[in-house]
């Protein structure tokens, strides 16, 4: 069976909820309907006309990429353009684009996180804070009999985290009252009687980004057909996501070995460097994308080096007046979310039962030519 379209989206949105992304970025479904089956889903970096021939060759119901195809209102739509014939292309072959762009690089997971892990960064901490999740408290109030189960299932869907620790509950054990009434279907008892259980109130920690995906698990793993819970909100944080990360290297190198690293890593044949090639780096930073006006932040977070594409020349005269180094490999280095958020994906289909496939788009979208 394939998932319908809304349902690949949850998926994908629980890599990269749609609240993690910066103001006004342009996310979210931008052309056709998720109202359908998804046979495939094309991963892609950017959409463009060879993207989308891509995309009809492999009769891909679908296309999630990273960059948004319209940045702005349109005022219309000619077809005699090339972003007019890349819309009717889309259209007329049933194709929906989908766009995670600033919520990719932020999640954990995400792009961010893909690239320090391509470097073997650890301790990793994000260069500038987006988004703070807030915390709730649930309370249920389950028969003894089901308590495991529901916890597991609250546990599973996100639930129970404080820090470093997992799994997190308080359980007290009382007895619950109710009666039935006609036309019910009760778990225990009979319509019309009061009836008595011993039940567990269970009390857990949830963060606001999974609430709801919490809730529908507890309620699913539930028996009663009424299930009595509450929702607190707390004046607590739990964890902070943004922008870029900064970690520490494997071990000390100098800045020309962290070079060619990067280029086998992210697969790219040439790249910009500031600073002295023979100076050693423990620390660095990476930001997927353009990050010239992130130098202060990596500065700020004790990196040796930032890892960014579209440097401008001032910048780089600033990075080098202040001490911190700077590799740029390109803005295209996004490409390893690519094959990333394929095998992500794909697994979380393959867990459900569902037939969709799900395949990384094999077109080069980089811009610029290296003579």
């Amino acid at each position: 069976m394939y998932a319908k379209g809304q349902a690949v989206i949850q998926l994908m949105e629980e890599l990269a909820p749609k609240s993690y992304a910066v103001e006004n970025d342009k996310i979210g479904l931008q052309i056709g309907t998720l109202q359908k089956e998804i046979r495939k889903v094309l991963i892609a970096l950017d959409v463009t006309e060879e993207v989308v021939d891509e995309a009809i060759r492999e009769q891909a119901d679908l296309i999630i990429a990273h960059h948004a195809i319209i940045y702005r209102p349109l005022p219309h739509i000619q077809t005699d353009t090339p972003a007019g014939r890349l819309y009717e292309r889309l259209i007329k072959h049933d194709i929906a684009v989908y766009i995670a762009h600033t919520n990719l690089d932020v999640a954990d997971g995400g792009i961010n996180d893909m690239m320090a892990e391509a470097l073997g960064l650890t301790d990793t901490q994000p260069l500038d804070e987006v988004h703070t999740d807030k915390l709730k408290k649930l309370v249920v109030f389950v028969p003894t009999t089901h308590a495991d189960a529901v916890r597991q299932a609250m546990f599973e869907a996100g639930a129970g985290g404080i820090g470093r620790y997992s799994h997190c509950s308080f359980n007290i054990e009382g007895v619950g009252t109710f009666k039935p009434e006609e036309g019910t279907n009760p778990f225990i008892g009979q319509p019309g009687e009061v009836e008595t259980a011993q039940e567990i109130r269970v009390e857990t920690i949830v963060p606001q980004s999974v609430e709801r995906r919490v809730v529908q698990a507890m309620l699913k793993a539930h028996p009663y057909e009424e299930v009595a819970y509450d929702l607190y909100s707390l004046d607590l944080k739990t964890r902070t996501f943004g922008l870029g990360r900064a970690g520490k290297l494997p071990q000390p190198v100098t800045l020309q070995e962290l070079c060619e690293k990067v280029k086998q890593a992210f697969d790219v044949p040439m790249l910009r460097v500031v600073g002295d090639l023979a100076r050693t780096v423990r620390k660095a930073a990476v930001l997927g994308g353009s990050g010239s006006r992130y130098v202060k932040h990596a500065q700020f977070a004790g990196a040796d080096v930032l890892i960014t594409g579209d440097i401008d020349y001032h910048t780089a005269h600033d990075a080098l007046a202040a001490g911190i180094a700077l590799i740029d490999p390109g803005h295209n280095v996004e490409k390893i979310m690519k094959r990333g958020v394929a095998d992500l994906l794909r697994r979380k289909l393959e867990e459900r039962k569902w037939a969709t496939a799900v395949t990384a788009s094999e077109i080069d979208t980089e811009p610029f030519r290296f003579v």
